[in-house]
């Protein structure tokens, strides 16, 4: 039996008790939470021990979930780290680059699994395409979001985008080349809405726009690669697959067109979306790359890169709005 202990328990620490108490061979053994208010009812409903000290709770388990504010990552990450706790944290991985590299290299100094909480690589739209050749060439990104106070203590870059920054770099295999980014904060501190053009050396381009002060909601990925069209819903759980068609293509409609290569046929498919609970999935796999000792799908050094692409993204807003 695993022994979790979970840091945070207010909005998103609720929804990891409720999926950590379904998943088998994991006992909770309890939280810490500095809100009296959010502790009283967590110990109640959930029938937990709350621990008053964070020491406390990381001796009485075998891994950390960290859903506290990521101002707190760094702190906890690194006490747990060296206490030798395995270690699961929300995203982003750590509130600096200087945090998160030092989070790296703890991580390869011990003998312990670290997975970031990058939900959206869960997320069912993008688990329907894991066994297709994806090589995108163009790649088009909207993650719009209604106001909320919750979260705004980062950017939308660190808040939103930086869920798409991951998969993009999870998809793309080569090297960041070039950002262009605008940016402007208008409810809060830092930006709330965001322009980015990232382009890769092998030629791809992909262009992400992100907004925490829209009037609706949409979380849409689209991917653009040779003889083949992606689009992923991830806020509907919804792919759509449109490309040249082969023998082997099964597809719910298709069409011909004439081209000056000849007729060609279009093939429309939606696949099939499996039916998961992308949280659970995601500290369930956390879960089992402790149990037979494999690579978490989510490492330390996947939230390192993503970090170091949005913490650009930031940098290059910030210039422009000095130089404007």
């Amino acid at each position: 039996m695993l022994k979790v202990g979970v840091f945070g328990v207010g909005h998103l620490g609720k929804f990891h008790l409720n999926n950590w108490k379904e998943i088998k061979g994991i006992e909770i053994a309890g939280f810490c939470d500095p809100s009296d208010m959010i502790a009283k009812e967590v110990a109640e409903k959930f029938q937990l021990q709350r621990f008053l000290g964070e020491d406390e709770l990381m001796e009485a388990c075998d891994a950390v979930d960290i859903v506290a504010p990521t101002n707190f990552h760094f702190g906890l990450c690194k006490k747990a780290i060296r206490k030798g706790k395995h270690v699961f944290v929300e995203k982003p991985l750590a509130n600096t680059m200087a945090e998160a590299k030092e989070l790296v290299n703890l991580v390869k100094e011990s003998n312990i699994k670290l997975q970031v909480g990058h939900v959206e690589r869960f997320n069912p739209a993008y688990l329907s395409i894991q066994n297709m050749q994806v090589a995108p060439m163009f790649i088009e990104v909207h993650r719009l979001a209604q106001f909320n106070p919750r979260g705004t203590e980062v950017s939308v870059i660190l808040d939103l985008m930086i869920h798409d920054i991951d998969i993009i770099l999870s998809l793309v295999k080569s090297e960041v080349k070039n950002i262009s980014a605008n940016g402007v904060a208008v409810m809060t501190e830092t930006p709330d809405i965001a322009s980015v053009r990232i382009e890769f050396d092998n030629g791809c381009v992909a262009n992400l726009t992100s907004s925490r002060i829209s009037m609706k909601k949409m979380r849409k990925m689209r991917l653009f690669q040779k003889d083949a069209y992606i689009g992923m819903d991830f806020l509907n759980k919804k792919t759509e697959i449109i490309k040249l068609k082969t023998a082997s293509d099964t597809a719910s409609f298709s069409f011909d067109i004439e081209t000056s290569n000849g007729r060609k046929t279009i093939a429309m498919s939606n696949p099939q979306i499996p039916e998961v609970n992308a949280i659970k999935m995601e500290l369930e796999k956390f879960k089992d790359s402790i149990i037979y000792n494999t690579p978490p799908i989510v490492s330390e050094v996947d939230g390192f890169r993503a970090m170091d692409v949005a913490h650009q993204i930031l940098q290059k807003i910030k210039h422009n709005s000095i130089t404007n």
